[in-house]
């Protein structure tokens, strides 16, 4: 049975005081408390301690920088955040564009086009939610006009309000003998439909975390997204070997940016990051400390 009871703010600094942590009167500690949760702060300060079983923390230890290491993970999130917007609204463009044109503006609908009907059944029926919560005045003037058809709006106005999660899964379900499946994977330099799935899957989970404000430095994400053996556009020489950390996810986010928006500025301000936090280990995400001299990151 789960006993323990909370402890007050004051109680919190006192027990990680003698636990080792360096904690200056400068560091704000209350202050910072009673806006983050000790519980939260604690996947920040976890990999601080030289005993995990009674919590006691490395020699030299200190609050300030648990967080640096939380405002690091903070900036970096809402960087990742902007770069994702740009792959999602170019996803969502090139899946509507391409299938658009290929069958009929209802291609979504169509089961022919998808090898697992129960998933496209779960993809519909949140996209379904998402249209009758949405606000939109496009979609509520189209139910209004159209009353008489009983199918979703067209794909230009109902994959708008769809999320990328949806979006990922619909590209992912599509049949390998539907030609924008390779068509798209192409014009991301992804050359076919075999790797592109697993990329965007991988980047809508860490889409989630940062939606959620979930913790991204330092973690092993869930997924294995398969890289290509011989990239046709620049890449790392430095493979990643750790799929799980958050390194790869990067370079996967950077070759598809440098597709959608040429001479992006994603380099610089990740490198600016570290610049400004350099107590956070770049090996904590995967990364060397040499990343920003590869060919994918000049």
């Amino acid at each position: 049975m789960f006993e323990k009871l909370p402890f007050s703010i004051r109680e919190q600094i006192e027990r990680l005081q003698s636990r080792g942590l360096l904690i200056a009167p400068e560091d704000e500690a209350a202050h910072y408390l009673s806006h983050i949760s000790y519980y939260r702060l604690g996947e920040y300060w976890y990999s601080m301690q030289s005993d995990k079983v009674n919590h006691i923390f490395k020699e030299n230890s200190r609050f300030k920088d648990v967080i640096a290491l939380y405002q690091f993970d903070g900036e970096l999130k809402i960087l990742l955040f902007d770069i994702i917007e740009k792959i999602e609204i170019s996803l969502r463009t090139k899946l509507i564009y391409h299938l658009s044109h290929e069958y009929n503006p209802w291609w979504f609908q169509n089961f022919d086009l998808f090898t697992d009907s129960k998933a496209l059944v779960k993809t519909l029926a949140s996209l379904e939610g998402e249209l009758e919560r949405t606000k939109e005045t496009t979609i509520k003037n189209h139910f209004k006009n159209h009353k008489d058809d009983l199918r979703f709006p067209p794909a230009w106005k109902s994959l708008e309000q769809t999320s990328f999660g949806s979006l990922s899964k619909l590209y992912g379900n599509l049949k390998n003998t539907v030609k924008s499946k390779d068509t798209i994977a192409k014009e991301y330099g992804v050359v076919n439909h075999t790797f592109l799935p697993s990329w965007l899957q991988s980047i809508a989970q860490i889409r989630n975390y940062c939606a959620h404000h979930s913790r991204i430095w330092n973690k092993n994400l869930p997924g294995n997204p398969k890289l290509l053996p011989n990239p046709p556009f620049n890449w790392v020489e430095d493979v990643p070997k750790q799929n799980e950390k958050l390194y790869v996810h990067l370079c996967i986010m950077k070759y598809l940016l440098d597709r959608i928006q040429l001479g992006n500025n994603f380099s610089n301000r990740l490198n600016a990051l570290f610049v400004k936090y350099p107590n956070v280990d770049p090996n904590a995400l995967g990364m060397k400390s040499n990343w920003y001299d590869e060919n994918l990151w000049k």
